[in-house]
């Protein structure tokens, strides 16, 4: 009951010290506070944020958390006020034993300035501990022979406080035959001696009792006793004695359980009972007490418990000697415990931050890290490091505490996120390394414009799509995330044909599809240009262009026109032909063209009916008419050929032309010929009737000058050039001069044919000139025809112009 008041007397004063708590501030900076021990949980220890300038409103939102080294937290903070408080209820002798001065270290980290502030707490002793035995009763056999002054070594009583707190005095009950003498040992531990001040006799009394009590310094003071149990017994001359007053040993700390650390060894030069001798522990902590084990017979000290450097790296045991006759010697033994490279570095996260946007400047701190290796040396230095090829680097703050930053600039598209490795590795033989993976986060910037696969795009239609259809789409990639990578699609606008480029195609600006407003019409424009912009949606926007040129295919959707031989009202033409004509002979040429392009307007003629199978050939590809024999008498006058044009479309159109050939044995004959044709069903050869009835006229004022030609040039008809090429020619016209309407009439214009009459006062001529071959219109040579109505009145004005008439 006594000591249960005297505790809370105790714990009355701890709580008044309170009140004197001392704030030190070192020149480092660091922060000091003094605490008596025993402080009950969650007691005040300082006003962390006074001493650190700290709002105490803006503590939370700050991040400011404590972190103590050690498994056990000993402190932590009230945010509401701004505190330091204990977390757990404080032992100083249970966390630094019998050290002079007990120190706590904690760091208060301030996440959002990623500062670190060290502080101390010194732990004050208190007297919550009072004097021990190990033994509660001790026996100790006296010789009754024993000379006057001798001294016993007597128990000795353990205070594990501090200072005055500590053992300070022993006391002994009252008895005649003994006193109590009081030293100090070299290392500072008092000790008591029993002296013997009067000779025993055994016969009188054979034990005495007595009463051993050990006081501390505290206020209230604190005691405890041990029974002392004296047995005189018969003389002893002679004590044991160790064979070193100090034994000293090394020891590994990771010496196996059961192995012999060291054997003491004491020797008694008595005979019998008096010659053996025990060995025992005579001071020893309760700690070393677990550990280390003595072989009372051998003297054998082994190791039955787990040595730890860290924890205690020396060990001072006090042994003794006892034989049979109740004399004893004493003897150290300090074990040295040398450390191991047993410990691998520890890595703590004070602070991290999980994402950083990839245009974060170089030097951005990522994370804060603590590295601690509880070895000593070299086995406790460290070093951290991380991949060298991350765009990272470690620096030291101070300490222990690395800074993990960026070390140059960072690119989401290149690499979104990372797996950062810091791996810490001691300097011991042979190393222990620990690694941590640090994930980080690149958060996108708007820093990439769309980008469109190819330069430039060329797509091909063909004409008479419908409307609405879907010509082609085309794609932007844009490496950015997010907003930053939504492309969106629109045409620059522009015209085609004085047209807005809108009235012709639209394009949709999500998946840029581009699709045809109208049905195409390749003879009027062969081609569209037009740009499209495809611009993402970060903020500021970015946006990039691109060419688009839409190719108009052609169709076959239009029949070949005849130009030649052209359509009179009757819907046919006629020629003049003399039967004595040769086999090749030209007798007329098909002349047509195709508004389409390609192998849709390569041409093709072919005699499709005629009045004499045979007679007359057409050129395929040329269209001229040709006579295939020569005639005959059964033949008839008047032949009917049909032409038939058609293209190399799919599938082909055409179109038909009928050409009639009077033959006859004289000019006259074709003349009477000429005029008693008669005009066929067909309305649209009315033009070529009224073509002949018109040469026919002028044939007719001038058959006196042609019968004398006749006569002049008849001899000479096959070996000489009738037609003479300087009169009228049907030459080949280059490809080059089928380029537009105005090409077509020049070379109409050569294939027509020119007559001359000349007279003079001996002799009249008329001349029927020859026309060189000439090819019809190839693919690359046809052009538009704009209006085949002109066409036709410019080749009758020719045909009149090329007629002439000479008197003299």
């Amino acid at each position: 009951m006594a000591d249960t008041q005297r505790l809370r007397h105790c714990k009355g004063r701890a709580l008044l010290c309170l009140i004197l708590v001392t704030v030190l501030k070192a020149v480092s900076g660091q922060i000091r506070y003094l605490i008596p021990e025993e402080t009950e949980k969650g007691s005040f220890v300082g006003n962390i944020a006074k001493d650190l300038g700290l709002e105490v409103k803006k503590l939370s939102d700050r991040g400011v958390r404590i972190v103590s080294r050690g498994r056990t937290q000993y402190f932590a903070m009230n945010f509401r006020r701004g505190h330091l408080i204990t977390a757990e209820m404080i032992d100083r002798e249970q966390i630094c034993g019998g050290m002079e001065k007990c120190l706590l270290n904690c760091e208060v980290i301030v996440e959002d300035k990623m500062k670190v502030y060290r502080v101390e707490i010194e732990i004050a002793d208190i007297n919550d501990n009072g004097p021990s035995f190990q033994v509660e009763e001790a026996e100790i056999k006296i010789i009754e022979t024993t000379a006057l002054g001798s001294r016993f070594l007597l128990p000795e009583a353990q205070d594990p406080d501090f200072g005055t707190n500590t053992l300070q005095s022993y006391q002994l009950s009252s008895n005649r035959h003994f006193s109590l003498d009081v030293q100090n040992g070299s290392d500072g531990v008092k000790y008591a001696e029993l002296v013997l001040e009067k000779s025993l006799d055994r016969e009188e009394k054979a034990v005495h009792e007595l009463i051993l009590t050990a006081r501390d310094g505290g206020n209230p003071a604190r005691s405890g006793t041990a029974q002392i149990r004296i047995i005189v017994i018969d003389a002893d001359d002679n004590a044991p004695v160790f064979s070193q007053p100090v034994y000293k040993v090394n020891v590994l700390e990771n010496l196996q359980k059961g192995s012999t650390v060291v054997t003491v060894k004491a020797t008694d030069l008595d005979e019998g009972l008096n010659k053996e001798i025990k060995y025992s522990f005579r001071r020893i902590t309760d700690k070393a007490s677990k550990i280390f084990h003595l072989d009372p017979e051998t003297g054998d000290i082994t190791v039955v418990g787990n040595l730890n450097f860290e924890e205690s790296a020396l060990y001072e045991i006090e042994v003794q000697a006892h034989d049979g006759g109740g004399h004893f010697d004493r003897s150290k033994v300090v074990v040295v415990v040398s450390d191991v490279n047993d410990n691998p570095p520890e890595i703590a996260i004070r602070s991290l931050v999980n994402s950083v946007p990839e245009d974060s400047p170089p030097g951005s701190v990522i994370a804060l890290l603590d590295v601690q290796d509880p070895d000593s040396g070299e086995n406790g230095e460290v070093t951290c490091s991380i991949p060298s090829n991350l765009p990272f680097q470690l620096k030291k703050s101070f300490d222990n505490y690395y800074s993990l930053v960026t070390e140059r600039a960072l690119d989401r598209e290149q690499e979104a996120a990372y797996n950062i490795t810091v791996t810490a590795t001691d300097n011991g033989t042979p190393p222990l390394s620990t690694a941590t993976t640090i994930p980080l986060q690149i958060l996108d910037t708007n820093d990439n414009a769309p980008l469109f696969d190819k330069t430039s795009y060329t797509s091909y239609l063909m004409e008479n799509n419908p409307r609405a259809a879907s010509i082609f789409s085309l794609r932007a990639n844009d490496p950015d995330w997010g907003e930053n990578a939504r492309v969106t699609y629109s045409v620059i606008e522009g015209q085609v044909e004085e047209a807005p480029l809108s009235s012709y195609i639209s394009m949709n600006s999500e998946i840029g599809a581009i699709y045809a407003l109208r049905s195409f019409d390749y003879e009027q424009f062969r081609e569209i240009r037009f740009q499209v912009q495809a611009q993402d949606g970060g903020s500021p926007p970015l946006s990039s262009n691109v060419s688009v040129t839409l190719f108009i295919l052609d169709q076959n959707d239009n029949t070949p026109q005849i130009l030649h031989p052209s359509f009179p009202s009757d819907g046919s033409t006629g020629v003049e032909l003399a039967r004595s004509s040769e086999p090749g002979y030209l007798v007329t040429k098909v002349v047509a063209v195709d508004a389409d392009s390609g192998q849709n307007a390569w041409l093709s003629y072919q005699l499709l009916k005629a009045t004499e199978p045979g007679l007359f050939a057409v050129g395929l590809h040329s269209g001229e008419i040709r006579t295939a024999r020569y005639f005959l008498d059964k033949d008839a006058l008047k032949q009917s050929l049909v032409v038939l044009v058609k293209d190399n479309g799919q599938p082909p159109l055409s179109a038909t032309v009928t050409v009639t050939v009077v033959v006859a044995d004289s000019i006259p004959e074709i003349l009477s010929d000429l005029s008693s044709l008669s005009a066929p069903a067909d309305p649209q050869s009315s033009l070529t009737l009224y073509l002949v009835i018109a040469v026919a006229s002028v044939s007719c004022l001038f058959f006196t000058f042609i019968i004398v030609l006749l006569a002049l040039r008849l001899r000479q008809w096959r070996n000489s050039e009738l037609f003479d090429s300087s009169s009228v020619t049907f030459s080949g016209v280059p490809a080059s001069q089928f380029v537009g309407i105005d090409g077509v009439k020049a070379f109409l214009h050569s294939y027509s044919h020119e007559v001359s009459l000349t007279t003079d006062s001996r002799k009249s001529q008329f001349n029927f000139p020859r026309s060189n071959y000439a090819n019809t219109l190839s693919s690359q040579q046809i052009c538009d025809i704009k209006d085949p109505i002109l066409v036709t009145e410019e080749l009758d004005i020719n045909n009149r112009d090329q007629t002439s008439v000479q008197v003299s």
